[in-house]
């Protein structure tokens, strides 16, 4: 689908590493597994290696053989060095895996064989209501080992779509020494704030002199800046991104405006233009403490109990400032403030003052390049001009500074499990597990404040993908709030202040047995049941506003800082701009709002509010006759999804209760929220009015899915050395769940019929039929080079934003009648991945060693749309030395282009949509995030036999990440975090 592209020096060292293999091989008795591991680089490899040798299934494991050290920083990164495995990184972390080319919500993430529920701290995925798991809150301290699961088995919680990832904490009585412990001390640093912070770690176990009773407790508080640097197409209204000129509506580009250029004014419609030359400036910080604690009791060797628990906890309070340009308004002849082009919004007055004449941009000194869509339609890009109004037209609206501060970002994550095996005899063996978790994600207040720039122009030039455009802004004073005597300059039009909460839980219960048999080839026979209880809410609350707008704070204005943009690469560009220290924005916002009640600060027009039974059965025979092995099994699953739909009730039929008063009761709908304010104004010295807005209702809903999910594992030695593995298995991956119980929006009524929007109960779970086929070859002890194809086939893939026959009772506003409303909403569709995994890792001398890995996977949807989050290439090429005092590793990483989205879009997104262009209908366009290369250094030294000084150092190429429309003639975003280091000294006991 996208344009090919070499994926840098990670492809070709990879194949040089597999061409030249052969020459190196020795036949040795070696074992399996390919694997990102940490100290004692080289006997952890060879831990590894054999672990995924003797696998029955497709797997990949990370292990951490020092207490404490996983191999980077943050579990994410290290899953990315895997085949296969790719992640999304926010900022400057790491924090959602995918694996296989498929976005983050398709692959299930565990902990100790459970699911765990976690809060997302920036306040737009707190709303977005995906499945995916961050793992931001997941310092990787606490954790022992990560298994990748690429091939499914019956004895697997179900839910990965693509995948499944087992992370599993460490276990006291699996320590050697009766008591032992580490502590690290130590500070990091962010480039780009040019900020220094502490982190500290600390880790202590106890064990009886028997062995039989042990206890982990584990603590970590770490704290980091960070820092984003942008330009993008992001702005208000119409001119967000980016449309076609059309001189129809945009009466300045005329033939006498364009003169000189050899261009006629025909010549510019359906040419593809941006409507904003903006920068965006985002900080942040993010504070995460918590701890682990584990007990073990295991008095004989039949009997093991444990109990873990773990809570995490981030502060994140971020600010984001953006100034963006209004071209398409400019254009349009439209002077609305926040970027409004219907007929209604205001005009553009030549004088300035009311009543004068509309006036129009023109386009000058225009510069028109070609572009081939990624969908294979010739295109025209408008790649440099003057977007100017006529001389001697006064200061029109040009565009906006918004700065929001997110007051109280904040995201937890906890669980505690009870986990027991018990050998009956030497036959069964039976295992129980029972876990609680329980995520939030949570920002206080999401305020700002929003200002209208004046100006007569705006010059753009467009730089490539990887550097900043040109832009400068004409007759619009200096990037300082307040208007100047001629009317350029800034005006303050609006403000906002909101904040959300969402909150995910879940308990499960599950057990298993294991009866061996030693008949023939059948080995043991698995059986087991589980059954989880998933309650998600999620809601937006905001508090009353007094009224008015008063005039800016005159103090506590920050201007962006001298080097904001350096690290974005070449361009003359306007990089100024300016913001309100947090301070003084939130004392803004806290004297025009109010506190009124909890109830009608609710938005109920936001909510989720879900509740998810699964239930489960298998059964599921391992099998081993000579050269064979590996397992087959049938997983029976339901699922039973529960939702209450807000649904908004018709004008006039209820009225809304005054705060602090007794609820006033419907008769027409007896169940109307009518407490809930969701956005009605309670204005100081006003009188309330109870029939202002809108309000709602909930509507239950509840369906059930039945599926049978079959699996098979073979596993065959070509010889002691040369493994060749196949997999086979329907697996399920369940719909986000914003598509199924999201609130229904705005009823509209025309001649033929009534639509609303709203979400889509009916939705099936997700199924995938999936082969696989590896082959590896240990030629050599730590030495690995392996094939993996595979291949799925995707039912239920969901097509947002289409029209469908499903319906929902509602009031018709015209006549006031109920009648069946047709739901604009999600719909499914087929979808089909096909891909190839080569890996290669060898010692190669004196304590120096590689791993490299590349995959490539091609995607198809039924709908001729790519496949949202998956890149088609991703690669690894890392090498490390170790010796008795040192350990180091380099490893660079990259990822190919994707379409970008939120984590979950929402059900009525119109990913479907399409834009005509000189009378030929296309899809519109998608946001695609290029692709990008990562770089990542550390090193421990050894300063005594329990004395470490660890330095890592991330994001080492400063990378910057662009995205782009159509083509990469279209820009739409490019944005760098800068480097981070990380100094620990670390002593162990």
């Amino acid at each position: 689908m996208f344009q090919q592209k070499p994926v840098a020096a990670a492809v070709s060292m990879a194949l040089l590493s597999l061409a030249a293999m052969p020459a190196l091989a020795q036949a040795q008795d070696t074992p399996q597994m390919q694997t990102v591991e940490v100290t004692g680089i080289r006997a952890s490899l060879a831990k590894s290696l054999n672990v995924k040798k003797n696998s029955s299934a497709n797997v990949e494991v990370i292990t951490a053989e020092d207490v404490g050290k996983m191999p980077d920083k943050n579990l994410a990164d290290s899953l990315q060095r895997l085949a296969g495995v790719a992640v999304r990184t926010d900022y400057d972390e790491a924090e959602k895996v995918s694996m296989r080319g498929t976005n983050p919500d398709m692959s299930l993430i565990l902990f100790n064989g459970h699911t765990v529920s976690g809060g997302d701290w920036y306040v737009a995925d707190q709303g977005s209501s995906s499945r995916s798991t961050s793992l931001s809150l997941m310092p990787s301290s606490v954790l022992n080992q990560a298994i990748v699961y690429k091939t499914s088995q019956a004895n697997i919680a179900d839910g990965g779509l693509a995948g499944t990832i087992n992370v599993t904490t460490r276990k006291p009585l699996s320590q050697k020494e009766k008591f032992s412990g580490a502590i690290s001390i130590g500070a990091a640093y962010a480039q780009l704030p040019d900020k220094i912070t502490p982190d500290l770690n600390a880790n202590a176990t106890w064990q009886n002199d028997a062995g039989t009773m042990g206890i982990i407790v584990q603590g970590f508080k770490e704290k980091r800046y960070s820092r984003r640097d942008s330009t993008s197409r992001f702005a208000y209204g119409a001119s967000s991104g980016w449309d076609v000129i059309n001189t129809t509506t945009m009466k300045g580009i005329t033939d006498e405006s364009l003169a000189g250029t050899g261009l006629k004014a025909a010549d510019l419609n359906g040419v593809r233009m941006p409507g904003s030359m903006s920068s965006e400036f985002v900080e942040g910080e993010r504070a995460r403490k918590g701890g682990m604690m584990s007990v073990q009791f295991k008095p004989n060797k039949d009997l093991d109990i444990s109990a873990t628990g773990f809570y995490s906890s981030m502060d994140a309070n971020n600010h984001g400032r953006l100034t963006s340009g209004a071209m398409y308004s400019m254009l349009l002849g439209k002077n609305d403030p926040v970027g409004g082009v219907t007929a209604i919004a205001a005009n553009t007055s030549a004088t300035g003052l009311p009543g004068g004449q509309q006036v129009f941009a023109q386009i000058r000194n225009p510069v028109i390049v070609n572009e081939t869509s990624i969908y294979g339609y010739p295109l025209k890009v408008l790649k440099s001009a003057d977007i100017v109004y006529p001389a001697g037209t006064a200061p029109q609206y040009i565009g906006n500074s918004e700065g929001f501060y997110r007051d109280g970002a904040n995201a937890t994550s906890s669980f505690l499990d009870l986990d027991a095996k018990y050998r009956v005899n030497s036959e069964l063996t039976v295992k129980g597990l029972a876990s609680v978790t329980r995520g939030e994600g949570k920002t206080k207040l999401d305020q700002g404040m929003t200002f209208a720039r004046y100006g007569t122009g705006i010059h753009y030039g467009l730089n490539g993908l990887d550097n900043p455009p040109d832009s400068q802004y004409f007759g619009a004073g200096s990037n300082t709030p307040g208007l100047n005597a001629d009317g350029s300059g800034y005006r303050l039009v609006g403000l906002a202040a909101s904040g959300i909460k969402t909150v995910d839980r879940e308990a499960s219960l599950q057990f298993d047995a294991e009866y061996k048999l030693d008949k023939g080839f059948l080995q043991s026979i698995e059986s087991g049941v589980r059954y989880s209880d998933h309650k998600r809410k999620s809601g937006r609350y905001n508090p009353a506003q007094r009224g008015g707008l008063p005039p800016a704070p005159t103090s506590g204005i920050m201007p962006y800082p001298d080097n904001f943009g350096d690290g974005l690469g070449d361009g003359n560009w306007d990089n100024t701009g300016f913001t309100y220290a947090p301070e003084t924005l939130k004392a803004y916002i806290a004297a025009i709002t109010k506190t009124t009640t909890p109830e009608f600060e609710r938005r109920v027009a936001s909510e989720i509010d879900m509740r998810e039974r699964q239930s489960a059965a298998y059964v599921m025979a391992n099998l081993d006759a000579d050269k064979w092995s590996g397992n087959v099994g049938l997983r029976f699953v339901r699922t039973q999804v529960d939702a209450d739909i807000s649904t908004p009730i018709p004008a006039g039929r209820c009225q809304r209760t005054e705060p602090g008063k007794p609820a006033v009761p419907c008769a027409a709908y007896p169940t109307a929220i009518t407490t809930a304010g969701d956005g009605a104004s309670y204005l100081d010295n006003v009188a309330f009015n109870p029939n202002g807005g809108v309000l709602y209702y909930k509507t239950p809903t509840s369906r059930s899915f039945t599926n049978v999910l079959p699996s098979l594992n073979l596993r065959y030695e070509m010889d002691k050395d040369m493994i060749v593995r196949f997999g086979a298995s329907r697996t399920i991956g369940r719909q986000n769940y914003n598509v199924l119980g999201t609130g229904y929006g705005t009823p509209t009524c025309v001649a033929n019929g009534c639509t609303v929007t709203g979400p889509n109960p009916n939705l099936r779970p997700l199924l995938s039929d999936n082969v696989d086929l590896a082959w590896a070859w240990y030629f050599k002890p730590r030495s690995l080079v392996s094939v993996n194809v595979f291949h799925s086939k995707i039912d239920g893939y969901v097509k947002t934003g289409t029209a469908s026959q499903i319906t929902v009772d509602l009031v018709d506003p015209r006549d006031q009648t109920v009648k069946p409303f047709f739901v604009n909403t999600s719909s499914q569709q087929g979808a089909k991945i096909s891909g190839i995994e080569l890996a290669f890792e060898q010692p190669v001398w004196g304590g120096f060693g590689v791993q490299t890995n590349v995959s490539k996977a091609k995607t198809k949807v039924d709908d001729g749309r790519p496949m949202v989050g998956a890149s088609e290439w991703a690669a690894n090429v890392g090498g490390y030395f170790e010796n008795d005092n040192m350990s180091a590793r380099l490893v660079y990483n990259y990822r190919g282009e994707y379409v970008n989205s939120s984590t979950a879009p929402a059900p009525t997104a119109n990913s479907q949509g399409l834009s005509v262009i000189n009378g030929v209908a296309m899809p519109t366009a998608p946001t695609i995030a290029a692709g990008v290369s990562t770089l990542a250094f550390s090193v421990n030294y050894n300063l005594s036999k329990n004395l470490v000084l660890a330095l890592d150092a991330t994001n080492l190429l400063n990378t910057r990440r662009a995205q782009y429309r159509y083509s990469e003639e279209e820009p739409q975003k490019l944005d760098v975090s800068g480097r981070q280091f990380y100094l620990n000294l670390k002593y162990k006991f």
